[in-house]
């Protein structure tokens, strides 16, 4: 049997380019050796405060572009977090085995709690339960994760562990898989900073739907240093952070790409990286003109996949509520 893979992605600010790069084309070229499923998961969203027209409005967006960049609802399960509860009845049970220890140590918890102080919410500091109830409802094989996602994924599977130690084999245990390439895009204008969907600065990012004009003027702008070699160094993060979008979204080789623009300036490099990532995302805008234009269309595959995702959710479910003693 195919092992299973989960991903979860969350519906707050754009999906860019580094979401794209560093993850979701990875799951699209997963679907033919795993058996994947995906889940937009809005109840993560609300951890933190929301607009609420903003998010019903990116939930469908998100599918939409998941299915535009190659998801494949024969191949795939996708679905909407909210729409299976036995994602949040597990959590709870999670939350009566993790120890508040190993929650306080997680490292994105400490960064966005020193930002919110004393408005931070209790859904918040408890976010890496609802993960490890994500992953842990489906007999998850692999995670495929980021750098800054795979603590969570540690502690989901220390929690399974837990639980097994206590319970017998109840949870399959998850490992992360972290991509080799442009799995960590960083910010166009600060690659000291990983790339993201919520920043405010109008250059940080390019989301999948900017269009030509406005993604060559971003890149244009992007910060790089005073120096003239292209290279891929990373002691220099503006050039190699670019090097590193150009290398993932062509699909050339490093070595290639230094002697393509040996003796060239940053300004030829810079527009040749632009046309790039145009062309690149040429055809996902395309096809998510035409998904988002057929009525009704998104709603009823992400019904569909929370039909199939339910049942599997629930078997997992009825194991832990037996082994626990509930019901």
């Amino acid at each position: 049997m195919k092992k299973r893979v989960f991903s979860g992605i969350q519906p707050t600010g754009e999906i860019h380019i580094g979401r794209y790069l560093g993850a979701i084309r990875h799951w699209v070229a997963m679907q033919d050796n795993y058996d994947n499923i995906i889940c937009v998961v809005d109840l993560h969203a609300i951890t933190v405060p929301q607009d609420p027209r903003l998010l019903k409005h990116r939930i469908k967006e998100f599918a939409g572009l998941l299915l535009a960049v190659g998801i494949d609802p024969a191949r795939t399960i996708l679905f909407v977090q909210s729409h299976v509860h036995e994602h949040s009845e597990l959590a709870w049970i999670l939350n009566c085995f993790i120890p508040m220890g190993w929650m306080s140590r997680m490292t994105q918890y400490k960064e966005k709690a020193a930002k919110q102080k004393e408005q931070v919410s209790v859904g918040l500091f408890d976010y890496p339960s609802l993960m490890a109830a994500d992953i842990l409802l489906y007999d998850t094989d692999v995670v495929p994760v980021g750098d800054d996602q795979k603590q969570h994924v540690e502690l989901a599977r220390d929690a399974a562990q837990r639980f097994n130690n206590i319970y017998g084999e109840i949870f399959t245990l998850p490992e992360p898989m972290i991509a080799d390439v442009g799995a960590r895009i960083m910010g166009l204008d600060d690659p000291t900073r990983k790339m993201s969907g919520s920043e405010e600065g109008p250059n940080h990012a390019i989301a999948l739907l900017d269009g030509p004009d406005v993604i060559r003027a971003k890149i244009m702008r992007a910060t790089t240093d005073s120096l003239k070699e292209i290279r891929f160094d990373e002691s220099r993060p503006g050039i190699y952070n670019l090097l590193t979008i150009y290398h993932a979204i062509t699909g050339e080789k490093k070595q290639a790409i230094e002697a393509k623009f040996e003796g060239k300036g940053y300004s030829d490099f810079k527009k040749a990286l632009a046309e790039a990532v145009v062309e690149g995302l040429r055809l996902i805008q395309e096809r998510y003109k035409q998904i988002t234009s057929e009525k009704g269309y998104l709603d009823k595959v992400l019904a569909e996949g929370a039909a199939k995702a339910t049942p599997i959710a629930q078997k997992t479910l009825a194991r832990v509520r037996k082994a626990v003693g509930l019901g």
